[in-house]
């Protein structure tokens, strides 16, 4: 798994337009301006949260998170938002979502259905810390924006579930206007299933017929890339937070024996403990890339 997270061009106007420094945010961030001058910047994701962690400190206005979302989502430059948005229904453009938003960078989005429920769970695979409080807003305000101008309705989430600790409620009651909780084990999403069958206005076969076959084909060519340190990685971030699981149980998960995991992990340069410690942000030197 590659850690790379593009930058869209438009948003250091959009930080600008909205007041900020852009600047004095890059020099908080420590992200030399030069980084953002070529047609399609990226970074990783720890210089990701980084940047965001400094729009945060420069930026007065709670409500900005939101206000990105919903201007940014659906992105018509963005193919996977484009094939979410020409689903036949909402549940199947939800899903496309899901499986397709690992192209775009290591943020995964799993769908659980049960209870009644749609729940709608974000991780970011290659982070060592929890994601700026700003950029779940941006996550969750773009989602429901996108569920809305989709189906062309007022749907509303049932809940969201925050890993932050609770702050500005009432402004993220007024925009959602749904159950918040929050100190959560992860963010989530929670839609009524109901929903989920909901049409989308905009639906467009063909041009589906058109983005899937390189969709599908990108991820044939992820998978084909993902490394065994990636399968241990993604199984400790869906331990519950502080979790330190024992080899035995990582490697039951996978379908192996403690001793094989450990030697095929050997194989690629690492060991179960640097890969534990790598995602703890105790030893930042090692790559398991």
């Amino acid at each position: 798994m590659t850690d790379v997270v593009p930058i869209p061009l438009d948003l250091f106007d959009r930080l600008k337009n909205a007041g900020l420094d852009v600047d004095a945010i890059l020099r908080r961030a420590q992200l030399p301006r030069s980084r953002f001058s070529v047609p399609k910047p990226q970074g990783t994701t720890s210089e990701f949260f980084a940047l965001w962690h400094a729009v945060e400190a420069e930026n007065a206005d709670p409500r900005l998170g939101l206000r990105i979302g919903v201007e940014v989502l659906p992105d018509e430059n963005n193919v996977v938002s484009l094939a979410a948005m020409h689903s036949p229904t909402l549940g199947e453009g939800l899903r496309k979502l899901a499986r397709y938003k690992r192209l775009v960078c290591p943020e995964k989005i799993s769908i659980e259905i049960g209870d009644g429920e749609a729940r709608l769970r974000f991780e970011w695979l290659l982070a060592e810390d929890a994601p700026p409080s700003l950029l779940t807003d941006i996550i969750f305000a773009g989602i429901t924006n996108l569920a809305q101008r989709g189906t062309e309705t007022s749907i509303k989430p049932r809940r969201l579930e925050f890993m932050r600790r609770a702050a500005n409620e009432d402004m993220l009651q007024r925009h959602f206007g749904c159950e918040l909780r929050f100190d959560a084990p992860h963010d989530l999403m929670v839609f009524d299933e109901a929903v989920l069958a909901l049409p989308m206005v905009n639906r467009n076969a063909q041009l589906l017929a058109v983005l899937l076959p390189g969709l599908e084909k990108a991820v044939g060519q992820d998978d084909e890339a993902r490394t065994l340190a990636d399968d241990v990685r993604a199984t400790l971030n869906e331990a519950i937070c502080g979790d330190r699981p024992a080899i035995a149980k990582v490697a039951k998960s996978l379908g192996m024996s403690p001793r094989t995991m450990q030697r095929r992990l050997g194989e690629l340069g690492t060991t179960y403990q640097e890969v534990l410690e790598r995602r703890s942000g105790r030893n930042p030197a090692i790559s398991i890339a």
